[in-house]
């Protein structure tokens, strides 16, 4: 038998997608998962088992919408039941819950999974993909790769090998009892290694040629956490650790330890040997394509560390293999949150949509709306004062009214550049106008320290400068025969609630009636 999609890895995104296909109970489709259990890389990471992907139970409101904004591990899903809040209150939960949500989950979801069968190879012969594991086979017309960056990243350094990877290290502290460690990486894991070893070494240095970057300064949340930073406060109070800026040259053996020649970057010391009885690689993941032939091999992108993607989250150069869950962040890499379950969540709902409108012919879900300039700033506003899909997936997924003559439609969570190019048209349906709704951050939001009150903030709720708002605000953007022809900002508000009537409502009726009547742009 010939499947229609064939998903490999149980993972979130893998069950995500298995999940709306098995709501669907249209299509004909199955998951492949290595392991004997669902959502095996929360088995071993992060390796100190503390996630940090918040879990806000207590939010003051029972809008289930609302609260995924406040809740970065769930799936999406109408049953309360399997809601991730319903697991834990820790803010900062154990891996381990999430092991036992994504068990819990693929269960009750009743999804299709083979466990214990690991993919070895994927061919593709014309339109059919063929999937082994081991001496099994399976056929199908799209595969769907959902495995994460399951190796781990190498940089090219001479003697690299003899550094302990982050996936085999000790984390246990008294193995590094009165040592001098060496951390290569300067990214979550590097400091969550950091921060566990501080109470037994004598020193740790962190080494890396890019500066720390701070989540709460650039909102992307892959970058370093609060939770993570207490080793910055051991560096700057002269506590024994520091971070190197620069670049590891080699690593060799020195004795009983090792000796690492570091180039500064920023230092009067060019390069220097320095010596330590440990070396740890915390250098990141990426994703592993060994198990593609010649014939259906995807080109990689970012250092080789993802898949290159289309808008569709399909490969670039073999039609019909699709990619989900945190490889698909190479579409909005340290922009957005598609590296991330409360961003890839929605993302693979969107490419759901993407696959049931190529395969299926089946349109973007929409809701009718009279194309007044009322009635389309209702549902605008009562949308972003509630959408967790654009909250979360911040500049990359829209909204989008379509307007053709006295018939607008309101299309909810599409990827920007994937209406770009693909569009919302249907046979009943030949839109001229569209509105592309977004939540966004401002201009050069990452530049300025946030909490430096000496830097001049624009005053919430004042249409006239909220062009020029750092924090998170919607924007409308006028589409006339595919071009754009102007952009609103609504003012931005500490609550996040944009329905007052002078401040929000009234400025973006207006803007919406000068588009419909052509008086714009």
């Amino acid at each position: 038998m010939t499947l229609d999609y064939l998903i490999i890895g149980a993972g979130p995104a893998g069950l995500q997608l298995a999940a709306l296909l098995e709501a669907d109970g249209q299509r004909d489709y199955l998951v492949l998962e290595g392991a004997d259990a669902p959502g095996a890389f929360f088995a071993t990471y992060p390796r100190h088992r503390q996630l940090i992907s918040i879990n806000k139970r207590h939010t003051g409101t029972d809008d289930p919408e609302l609260n995924l904004r406040l809740d970065w591990n769930s799936l999406l899903t109408d049953d309360p039941a399997l809601l991730f809040t319903a697991y834990t209150e820790k803010y900062f939960p154990s891996a381990d819950v999430m092991v036992q949500y994504l068990a819990d989950f693929a269960a009750k979801t009743g999804v299709r999974v083979s466990y214990g069968t690991r993919v070895t190879r994927v061919s593709k012969n014309g339109d059919l993909f063929t999937v082994e594991a081991g001496d099994q086979s399976w056929q199908a017309r799209a595969v769907v790769v959902a495995t994460g960056v399951s190796k781990t990243y190498e940089p090219a350094i001479p003697g690299f090998e003899l550094a302990e990877g982050y996936d085999v290290m000790s984390v246990d502290p008294r193995d590094y009892l009165d040592q001098k460690v060496l951390i290569i990486g300067k990214g979550n894991s590097a400091f969550e290694t950091a921060d566990n070893l501080m109470e037994t070494t004598t020193l740790i240095h962190l080494a890396g040629p890019s500066s720390v970057r701070m989540a709460w300064r650039t909102h992307y949340v892959g970058h370093l956490r609060a939770v993570n930073n207490n080793f910055l406060d051991t560096y700057q109070l002269k506590s024994a650790n520091a971070i190197l800026d620069g670049t590891v040259r080699s690593i060799e053996r020195d004795g009983t330890g090792y000796k690492v020649t570091f180039s500064f970057s920023r230092a009067n010391e060019v390069v220097k040997d320095l010596h330590y009885d440990r070396v740890l690689a915390c250098t990141g993941f990426r994703f592993d394509a060994s198990i593609f032939d010649d014939s259906a091999r995807p080109e990689l992108a970012i250092r080789d560390r993802f898949p290159a993607q289309t808008e569709e989250w399909e490969s670039v150069n073999v039609p019909g293999l699709f990619f989900a869950g945190t490889i698909s962040q190479e579409r909005d890499f340290k922009k957005s949150t598609s590296g991330f379950v409360h961003g890839f969540r929605y993302a693979v709902r969107a490419l759901h949509r993407v696959l049931s409108r190529r395969y299926d012919g089946k349109p973007w879900p929409f809701a009718a709306l009279d194309a007044t300039p009322d009635a389309l700033t209702a549902a605008v506003i009562e949308r972003v004062n509630r959408t967790s899909a654009l909250w979360q997936q911040f500049g990359f997924l829209a909204d989008v009214v379509t307007v053709a003559g006295a018939d607008a439609r309101y299309h909810e969570e599409v990827p920007v550049d994937y209406f770009a190019t693909a569009g919302l048209f249907t046979a009943d349906h030949d839109y001229d106008q569209a509105f592309v709704v977004t939540l966004e951050y401002g201009p050069e939001h990452d530049q300025v320290d946030p909490f430096d009150i000496t830097v001049t903030r624009v005053a919430q709720d004042v249409p006239g400068q909220a062009h020029d708002a750092a924090y998170l605000h919607p924007v409308v953007r006028y589409h006339r025969e595919g071009q754009l022809v102007s952009t609103h900002h609504v003012a931005e508000n500490l609550e996040n609630r944009w329905d007052r009537p002078e401040g929000h409502v009234r400025p973006l009726a207006e803007f919406v009636g000068r588009c419909l009547s052509g008086a714009e742009g």
